[in-house]
């Protein structure tokens, strides 16, 4: 049984988003009908089904700009969605992939040098586990390995 948790994007921040809210650099998000392939929601962590609208924007999983605080794009259902319980089952969606980058961050919210790597999707549970046994690394974070966008972030419980 695993001990971590996927945590999607917070409600409060979607909700915001969806509000039509500027995004990390400051712009409304693009509106978009997604064509069903390769739209993944980092609030529910699902696909968002084709012919359905969603939002591209730039995201910053951090809580305040500084120099390891990695802005990117994601997407996200342009609709209210519900988000995806904090659980140590790997979202569906994430299967859909062979391989994510698993990058971990100290307490100060900065990269942990020696950390971050190319992991194959079923090896993903051990390798975070590994991780947040360091006393180093607070969180990691699950991005794409073909474009680096952030995808969710990985804790213990």
């Amino acid at each position: 049984m695993s001990t971590i948790r996927f945590i999607a994007m917070p409600t409060t921040l979607a909700r915001h988003y969806q509000a039509g809210g500027p995004d990390a650099n400051g712009q409304t998000p693009e509106s978009q009908i997604s064509d069903g392939d390769g739209v993944p929601c980092r609030h529910c962590l699902q696909n968002v089904k084709a012919g359905d609208k969603y939002l591209i924007l730039s995201h910053r999983p951090f809580p305040a700009p500084q120099p390891y605080a990695e802005t990117g794009p994601i997407f996200l259902h342009a609709d209210e969605c519900e988000r995806y319980g904090e659980t140590a089952e790997m979202p569906e969606m994430f299967r859909e992939s062979r391989d994510y980058i698993l990058r971990g961050y100290s307490c100060q919210d900065r990269i942990v040098y020696g950390t971050g790597g190319v992991i194959k999707t079923d090896d993903i549970l051990d390798r975070a586990e590994e991780l947040l046994k360091r006393d180093d690394v607070a969180y990691v974070h699950m991005r794409s390995a073909r474009n680096n966008c952030f995808q969710c972030r990985i804790e213990l419980p």
